[in-house]
């Protein structure tokens, strides 16, 4: 084998506690917990923004979304750039120079006028957020199979601030799971395998084969068995449902309203909890067959998996539905899993790893040099159970809008968070006293040294980054000496060198 095999499963808007290995007790997620077991478990996991496109195409290229610039999605784009430019490095790319098959089944969601087979990827194009139920390929699967089409009843939703319908929040569908489009996917990723398996084994040929399932994203549209797999009775409610907003951004507030959150008796979000636990429960079941195919065809052993998503979801947490402009762990700290044959099993790592780190870490496996992924770093050494001193402390994490633009900055260290909100009140929360972060202790006089401490580190982090957030901090906050002109006009006589 001239190279490792790679498989890369992604789930979407995917909260890490869905799932029994970080610690569900109703969850039932039997085959990603069997992966964390045999693999490694990433317990500060988090996704460099908390939106679909500007995260995947962060992990298409090693770059933060500051630096490739794809920065919302297209359909509710606010004017940013809507496909990566040419010539922007991929690991894809990469991975077909040095001589890889690369396969990718499902969500795409990195561009309207590039798709993915244009950056040298196999499979059907699916493009959009969610599951493109008419697509020709999806019907040809049905047609072959003889199932039902796609129809749903019992659907969920709230009432909007101007009197319309909510979003659908969820719904049942009245198809079998043979016909469900999470099956449809993971059928095409196993034909997908086995044709990677035989180029493996006659032509010494290495595969990366990615299967990004659209959900589960809401609405939650799943069949009646996993519709009523959970029961609400079994469901605890966030904490955070007690949020207040006080003291907080209102633009929190607003969107709970968007997300019609009070136009719905506390008993409908608790089922909309359970139907998200079984909609993660299907997708286990899918990832399941995949993980059997493997092994059948023999490239358990040579192959390493990846399990994570683009961002996290609220689904009632902080009276909140989706994500948004709210930078939270629900929807930033994500399931991160990695399991590298010949690597110790059962690890549990607690330093701060990006989604980010996964483009590094792919180039590694395969031999590349990971140096093109500037925001990247290899999970390797941790996954082989080596710690590393220099490995960072804290994590940055960013974002710039969804629906209209709203730019966030954010620092999470062990204890604390700083949140920067140019047109609103700053955020900071104590995560080891309020884990559900509902006080906002921005302006308490005895947190100064904290955040005095964590402003001029955002800022110099910024700085060293190239992300221009930081010039907005120059002139509002305390963050130290500059040696440089802050106006940036020139005309400084002390900065003006002739």
């Amino acid at each position: 084998m001239t190279g490792r095999n790679i498989l890369f499963l992604m789930t979407d808007q995917h909260r890490a506690d869905t799932l029994g290995c970080y610690g569900n007790e109703h969850a039932a997620t039997p085959h990603l917990d069997e992966l964390a077991r045999t693999g490694t478990r990433f317990d500060r996991w988090y996704t460099p923004t908390a939106i679909c496109t500007p995260a995947r195409a962060s992990l298409l290229t090693g770059q933060a979304p500051f630096r490739h610039k794809l920065l919302a999605n297209y359909e509710r784009n606010v004017g940013y750039i809507e496909d990566l430019p040419d010539g922007r490095f991929t690991f894809a790319e990469a991975l077909g120079d040095k001589g890889y098959n690369r396969g990718l089944i499902g969500k795409w969601h990195v561009g309207t006028a590039k798709s993915a087979n244009d950056f040298g990827f196999d499979g059907p194009d699916l493009p959009g957020w969610h599951n493109p139920v008419d697509h020709p390929d999806y019907l040809a699967y049905l047609a072959e199979r003889d199932l039902p089409p796609y129809e749903i009843s019992d659907r969920i939703r709230g009432t909007l601030p101007n009197g319309g319908p909510g979003n659908l929040l969820a719904a049942r569908l009245n198809q079998p799971l043979e016909a469900t489009f999470e099956h449809y996917l993971a059928t095409r990723a196993i034909e997908q395998l086995e044709r990677y398996a035989v180029d493996a084994r006659e032509r010494d040929k290495p595969f990366f084969l990615a299967l990004h399932f659209f959900g589960p994203h809401l609405p939650y549209i799943i069949p009646d068995e996993y519709f009523d797999l959970v029961d609400p009775a079994d469901v605890p409610l966030p904490k955070s449902v007690a949020e207040t907003f006080q003291g907080k951004p209102p633009v929190q507030k607003n969107y709970s309203a968007h997300w019609t959150f009070d136009t719905m008796p506390i008993e409908t979000t608790r089922k909309l909890i359970a139907v998200y636990w079984g909609y993660v429960s299907l997708i286990d079941h899918e990832i399941g067959r995949v993980l059997e195919a493997m092994e059948r065809l023999g490239l358990t052993e040579d192959t390493a998996v990846f399990f994570t998503c683009d961002h996290g979801e609220f689904t009632g947490s902080h009276r909140l539905h989706d994500k948004g402009p709210a930078m939270y762990e629900d929807i930033y700290r994500t399931p991160g899993i990695v399991r590298v044959p010949g690597s110790p099993e059962g690890l549990a790592r607690n330093e701060f790893v990006s989604l980010l780190d996964c483009t590094a870490t792919i180039l590694d496996l395969a031999g590349i040099d990971p140096a093109p992924a500037v925001d990247s770093r290899s999970l390797l050494p941790l996954v082989s159970g080596v710690d590393d001193p220099d490995w960072a402390g804290d994590i940055v994490c960013e974002f710039h809008g969804h629906h209209f633009p709203y730019p966030q900055r954010m620092l999470r260290e062990d204890r604390y968070k700083l949140v920067v909100n140019p047109d609103s009140v700053n955020e900071l929360y104590d995560l080891e006293t309020d884990p559900d972060e509902l006080l906002n202790l921005y302006v308490l006089p005895e947190l100064a040294p904290v955040r005095g401490r964590m402003l001029h580190r955002l800022y110099e982090l910024l700085r060293a980054r190239g992300d221009n957030f930081y010039h907005w901090m120059t002139s509002m906050y305390e963050v130290g000496e500059v040696g440089y002109d802050p106006t940036l006009s020139g005309l400084d006589e002390e900065s003006y060198q002739p």
